[in-house]
């Protein structure tokens, strides 16, 4: 009896101590403030590996200690070739929870895309990408087909639904995207799932007087639509997150954690590159942020690149 009264005195002393001095370090992780947040993985990274054995990837990923997913469209659809309820079985079985889904905005042609190439490297690349693009079956998006979409993701009880990408290398393409995402954010609204928008560096790029990430957090509800705010994209943008977290508080639910490698500002392993990614996750509640998902885009080898992004990860949050 007297050791129990003892531990209630100091756990009840240490409580105290954390309401009075909020900052202590300790007494954060003894409350799990900072310990123990759940790190999540947008598929994508994982390239084939979805597609060609899709249940023991899944394994894999839980194995390496990730309990989130958010998936990609892939050259067997939005859900890897599965349903909706069977690809979320999967997940469920694999022992984590699938939070997010991306999905296209509407057409796109390779001369739009390549509107987005600032170097003879980006154009090389698009192209690569272009000859992989005939042989993908015709995808559904979100300007002929939000409803269904939006129904998909209910079915397989998705928290967030996000568009990957839609062109805004006009004005017009800008303001269509707008009504795309407004459209969208009711539907999901109406089945209880979240909307949401992900950048790339080109909606920090002038078109007509404007910069189309301005104007779509303007001109969109922002209950309705919310962001998915690419860390590695945003820095190579000389955009500061933090500042748009300030900018737009709360407007952030969903992050990519992704770095940008020393030399070249391309995607690498979380922790090796230039972002300060401990300074963004002390203003995460400033951004409203509820998860985040680790992303590497071309990754050379998949799930050791993902192990060493988690690793850094679990222990800078730990």
């Amino acid at each position: 009896m007297a050791n129990r009264r003892k531990f209630l005195q100091q756990t009840g002393m240490l409580a105290m101590t954390g309401m009075l001095y909020p900052g202590l370090k300790g007494a954060n992780n003894f409350f799990g403030i900072k310990a123990n947040r759940p790190i999540g993985l947008q598929l994508y990274t994982l390239g084939n590996l979805m597609t060609t054995d899709t249940a023991g990837t899944l394994q894999k990923v839980a194995a390496i200690g990730y309990s989130q997913v958010e998936s990609a469209g892939s050259q067997k659809g939005n859900w890897y070739g599965f349903k909706p309820k069977e690809f979320a079985v999967m997940v469920k079985d694999a022992g984590m929870t699938w939070r997010s889904a991306h999905v296209g905005g509407a057409p796109i042609t390779i001369d739009q895309i390549m509107k987005m190439a600032k170097t003879a490297e980006d154009s090389a690349k698009i192209q690569k990408m272009a000859a992989g693009f005939k042989n993908m079956p015709k995808q559904i998006n979100l300007r002929d087909d939000y409803k269904q979409l939006a129904d998909e993701a209910a079915e397989g009880g998705l928290n967030y639904l996000v568009c990957s990408f839609i062109p805004v290398g006009t004005l017009d393409e800008i303001k269509a995207a707008v009504d795309v995402f407004n459209k969208s954010g009711e539907a999901c609204k109406k089945v209880g799932v979240q909307f949401a928008y992900h950048n790339h560096t080109t909606e920090f790029d002038m078109v007509e007087g404007q910069r189309p990430f301005d104007y779509i957090l303007t001109n969109t509800d922002k209950e309705m639509v919310k962001m998915e705010l690419d860390l590695a994209w945003a820095t190579k943008a000389n955009q500061d997150p933090v500042a748009l977290f300030k900018m737009h508080p709360g407007r952030f639910p969903l992050w990519h954690v992704k770095d940008l490698d020393k030399v070249n500002k391309e995607p690498a392993e979380v922790g090796s590159g230039i972002i300060d990614f401990k300074r963004i996750f002390d203003n995460s509640k400033e951004s409203g942020m509820k998860y985040f998902f680790v992303e590497q885009d071309g990754a050379p080898q998949p799930i050791q690149d993902v192990t060493n992004s988690y690793n850094y990860l679990h222990k800078m949050l730990s």
